[in-house]
């Protein structure tokens, strides 16, 4: 696949053969958007507005003091929490006030990281149906992924029917279904074999593949993370 600024990180992914690719896709511009919000952008005007704002979801709260030093983490959400004092939770109490609940409701919805991701994730994908569409060595390395988890499998079929030549859906969606299908057809015989070997006939036998099949099971039917993609 020729290199350009809009299909290197798209190779990255798909080159390291490691799970699903849109759950690496995720990851990746999760702990990037963390990292950049935590490290050089802490005192960027634009983006401080933007996180005092819309603030984070449960999990980038926790990922922002993963990646973060914990005066800058501070830091932003000292004016976070300003901004929720001087302009959503009300200053006395009184009759519940349905807007300046739908406020608060807001707020806690709404995540910077999430918000960049999902503009982001958009974007990758139509350089993924595009590069899949227009590079036969991208098709072959799509094909030979490990697997692609049931979450994913489904938001990238439904944009991809968006935004894919109608003509070519068809063979997308074969590629798509045989790898999230034959790694599911894996893992119910690897569960079902963990399963019998609990059985007393065959103690000492051979535990094969099976020993992870709860973690794998759960990866697959999770995903890293919902990224939202209609």
């Amino acid at each position: 696949m020729k290199e350009t600024i809009c299909t290197i990180p798209i190779n990255d992914i798909f080159n390291l053969h490691d799970g699903c690719p849109f759950c690496r896709m995720y990851e990746m511009l999760e702990n990037q958007y963390a990292t950049f919000i935590t490290g050089s952008a802490m005192m960027e005007p634009n983006t401080r507005v933007a996180t005092n704002k819309k603030g984070f979801c449960p999990r980038h709260f926790e990922k922002i003091v993963e990646v973060g030093k914990r005066l800058p983490v501070a830091l932003i959400l000292e004016t976070h929490l300003a901004q929720i004092s001087d302009g959503i939770l009300p200053k006395k109490a009184g009759k519940p006030d349905k807007k300046a609940l739908a406020k608060v409701d807001e707020i806690i919805e709404s995540c910077y990281i999430c918000d960049r991701i999902q503009f982001d994730i958009e974007h990758f994908l139509q350089t993924v149906f595009a590069e899949w569409v227009n590079s036969p060595e991208f098709k072959e390395t799509y094909k030979n992924q490990d697997f692609i988890c049931l979450r994913h499998y489904s938001q990238v079929m439904k944009y991809a029917s968006v935004k894919m030549p109608s003509k070519h859906l068809s063979a997308f969606h074969e590629d798509t279904l045989h790898l999230t299908r034959n790694y599911l057809e894996t893992l119910q015989a690897d569960t079902t074999h963990f399963c019998r070997m609990f059985d007393y006939r065959n103690q000492g036998g051979d535990w094969g593949n099976s020993k992870d099949a709860i973690e794998r099971d759960i990866s697959f039917l999770s995903g890293y993370l919902d990224t939202s993609v209609n």
